[in-house]
């Protein structure tokens, strides 16, 4: 039904991703660029007045008729759902409390994911930092649709679906791509996240925690928040990797369409992304960009020249690497040494080894 997509492959390009080159070019001639990089004070009471918010909103909903439930989900509970999602993006970036104090970052995360009611922040980070290293890296950025979305979701009906599926395949892109061993982290995540998803379950009742649970869902889809996943990087112009938005729903989102920007510097926080662009406008005024997030999902299912195909793709540079990164592993190493349990182990060890030479004595 529609239709059909005009592209059957990838945007294949030999150049390196502009962002490294630009970024070199801004801090030459605009040095000043780097008092905006680090923290953003004001992130953690933002992200915790949206969290609480949310419980609030989990307490009022739960004896309301479910059609309400539904509306509240699609018009509030998904808008400040989908935000602490890119609230998320800006932690897993160490924007909350800075790159000395990274396990504070990924708790606070865990924190900021509690209303999302599914584990996504960091195996979210796990995955982002190779997008930015790797950006359209054939088999490395987990952004890019596999080959079955492209050749599958080509008519303007097809493309409609893909973009009510993007949470679905948001989630299980990366384990289609790209996998990687599970971590310390990631376990945490996921048992704090079940233990606040039963707890929302029992004192407030499954009204409540679908509330949640459709609101995330929702606003990854079919809905104006959702708008970004297709402006940052499907190719409106050919020649631009990246692209910015700079409307409204900013506001709601931690500025991410300010997405050109971000690229140029992932540790200025999204609050101080329109004052790079203020700082150093020759270099952004002259891009693409986008203003409406509603043209956006219009043109991408309406234009033949749009759909998962339009991407830009580079061959990979490195392997793929089955690793984890386990930092809890030192902290519960040391507390095992502060116990004695490795000195215990040392000394049954030991012990057996003595006992075992003093049977090999009577035998003898």
């Amino acid at each position: 039904m529609g239709q059909s997509v005009s592209r059957d492959d990838f945007i294949w390009t030999l150049t390196e991703q502009p962002h490294a080159s630009r970024r070199r070019a801004i801090v030459e001639k605009y040095p000043e660029v780097k008092k905006l990089f680090g923290v953003d004070p004001s992130l953690k009471y933002v992200v915790a007045s949206m969290v609480l918010f949310q419980i609030l909103m989990c307490y009022l909903l739960q004896s309301s008729d479910w059609l309400l439930v539904l509306l509240q989900a699609y018009f509030c509970g998904g808008v400040i759902n989908h935000a602490l999602t890119l609230a998320i993006h800006d932690i897993s970036h160490n924007t909350a409390f800075g790159n000395k104090y990274p396990l504070k970052n990924r708790f606070f995360g865990m924190f900021a994911n509690l209303p999302i009611a599914i584990p996504i922040s960091v195996s979210f980070k796990k995955y982002h930092v190779e997008h930015h290293r790797y950006l359209g890296e054939d088999g490395l950025d987990t952004d890019v649709p596999t080959t079955f979305e492209a050749q599958f979701f080509t008519t303007t009906y097809r493309k409609f679906v893909w973009l009510a599926l993007q949470p679905f395949f948001y989630a299980f892109r990366p384990i289609i791509i790209y996998k990687k061993a599970p971590t310390d982290m990631e376990i945490v995540n996921a048992a704090v996240q079940v233990a606040f998803d039963l707890a929302i379950l029992y004192f407030f009742g499954l009204k409540s925690l679908l509330y949640l649970l459709f609101g995330t869902v929702i606003s990854m889809g079919l809905h104006p928040s959702a708008g970004h996943f297709i402006s940052e990087h499907y190719s409106f112009k050919e020649d631009q990797e990246t692209f910015s938005y700079y409307g409204p729903w900013n506001l709601c989102t931690f500025n991410v369409g300010y997405h050109v920007e971000h690229h140029d510097f992932p540790y200025i926080p999204g609050r101080d992304l329109p004052k790079l662009k203020a700082m150093a406008p020759d270099f952004y005024e002259n891009l693409y960009q986008h203003t409406s997030m509603m043209q956006i999902l219009g043109e991408f299912v309406f234009n033949p020249a749009m759909g998962p195909y339009a991407r830009l793709k580079r061959t990979p540079r490195v392997e793929q690497e089955f690793y984890g990164n386990y930092p809890l592993f030192a902290y519960v190493e040391g507390l095992l040494h502060h116990i004695g349990v490795y000195r215990f182990k040392t000394f049954a060890g030991n012990g057996f080894n003595d006992l075992n030479n003093n049977s090999n004595k009577k035998l003898a």
